[in-house]
């Protein structure tokens, strides 16, 4: 295997692991997903908060990585010619600057969804893949989970008829965060790193871990996060690309605290001959169709339902009288880090490749941008950019502020 492209082969062939950033997310891919896939060797573990950093290097002991290497800077895990791969877990505003970088220093990538904070830099992350010739692994777990796969083959068969329709919803509780006053950064935090390349504010522990999803700076609200699964299996399903035209609103109904995203949303994507709609509702526990984050496929001979009930992922078809004619649940986990460690291995194209990342992640900002702006929007899908609408054009890229990381050509 050429050097261009691996840094250096282990004599067994393992790949070794850099994770980088070690919140919920980062632990759970390293303790229930990492720790699951053969010959994957943990090599790095970076963080910017010192106490997280710690309690991740604990963690990794007792899953049986043994003592793990910590830094707060990614650029140290970067530039160790060790390192064959990263998995990028930061806030959003981080994952396209540390996957092109990742890229740029002959690391392999798998980045969480969305897979970018703005639809640019979505672009930008899928030039870096193909100029530094990385295998780039999209965070969307469906698309190597056993029975979503079987459930999107139902759909693209004729099982269905004329497949014209999909919707996706997000329909959970999330928590009222009330509002906090600035304040100076914790001890241990390097708060300058990880503001990163994103525009400066003060500090406020409503904007730090896990709530940062919910401010503009830093997240993409809950379409982005918890949509962006829904949204891809539905994208999925229907065989769409980029929508032609997007439409809907997007408000805060319910919270009265610091969140900026919206908590209740309803959108619609147009695709020409089909189209896929979008629900939110993250003030309440009740589910829609018994599945609280779910995708529905409708066709002229039948619908198919795809989510999790009873603790379980699986689906459910319906016949034209919406009756369930099948229901199938498997108590399979998704394979999608070995699926990145395998393509590590033999350089193939990822189940989640960059570009499907970039497309599934461009509708939640399109979706944010109508959201956002209070406008509908048409898409060039060509050229990426929102005709005749200056303002929300100019939201498909973000401010960035002078530093290390701002990736070139946003």
């Amino acid at each position: 295997m050429a050097l261009s492209r691996r840094l250096s082969a282990a004599p067994s062939d393992e790949v070794r692991v850099g994770m980088i950033g070690m919140g919920g997310r980062g632990n759970a891919l390293m303790t229930q997903e990492l720790k699951r896939v053969p010959g994957a060797r943990l090599t790095h573990l970076c963080d910017v908060d010192q106490a997280r950093l710690e309690k991740a290097q604990a963690n990794a002991e007792k899953a049986g990585f043994g003592k793990v290497r910590g830094s707060a800077d990614l650029r140290r895990v970067l530039e160790d010619k060790e390192v064959d791969a990263v998995v990028i877990a930061t806030p959003d505003h981080w994952h396209a600057p540390a996957t092109i970088l990742a890229c740029a220093a002959g690391k392999d990538v798998y980045v969480e969804k969305p897979v970018s904070h703005n639809l640019r830099e979505g672009r930008l992350m899928v030039e870096a893949a193909r100029k530094y010739d990385r295998v780039v692994q999209a965070g969307m777990q469906s698309r190597s989970r056993p029975s979503t796969i079987r459930a999107i083959e139902i759909a693209h068969s004729s099982k269905l008829g004329r497949v014209l329709m999909a919707k996706a919803w997000n329909s959970q509780q999330r928590d009222d965060i009330g509002k906090k006053a600035n304040a100076p950064a914790p001890p241990g935090l390097d708060y300058d790193t990880w503001i990163g390349p994103a525009e400066m504010v003060p500090f406020n522990e409503n904007r730090l871990h896990y709530r940062w999803h919910w401010n503009w700076n830093f997240g993409t609200g809950d379409m982005g996060n918890d949509g962006a699964h829904q949204i891809d299996q539905a994208r999925w399903a229907l065989g769409a690309d980029m929508p032609r035209r997007v439409s809907g609103s997007g408000t805060k109904y319910y919270f009265d605290d610091d969140q900026q995203t919206p908590d209740t949303m309803n959108m619609s994507f147009d695709y020409g001959a089909k189209g896929l709609v979008w629900e939110m509702r993250i003030w309440h526990d009740y589910g829609l169709e018994g599945i609280d984050n779910g995708v529905a496929v409708y066709g002229t001979e039948g619908f198919l339902h795809i989510g999790r009930w009873n603790r379980k992922w699986g689906y459910r078809i319906f016949d034209k009288a919406g009756k369930m004619a099948e229901e199938y649940q498997d108590g399979e986990p998704d394979f999608h880090m070995r699926n990145f460690v395998d393509c590590v291995r033999s350089r193939k194209r990822p189940n989640c490749d960059i570009e499907i990342g970039h497309v599934s992640s461009a509708h939640c900002h399109l979706g944010n941008i109508v959201c956002r702006t209070g406008r509908n929007v048409s898409f060039d899908a060509a050229k990426e950019s929102i005709p005749n609408d200056a303002e929300a054009n100019g939201m498909l890229r973000r401010k960035y502020r002078a530093h290390w990381a701002t990736p070139k050509g946003v």
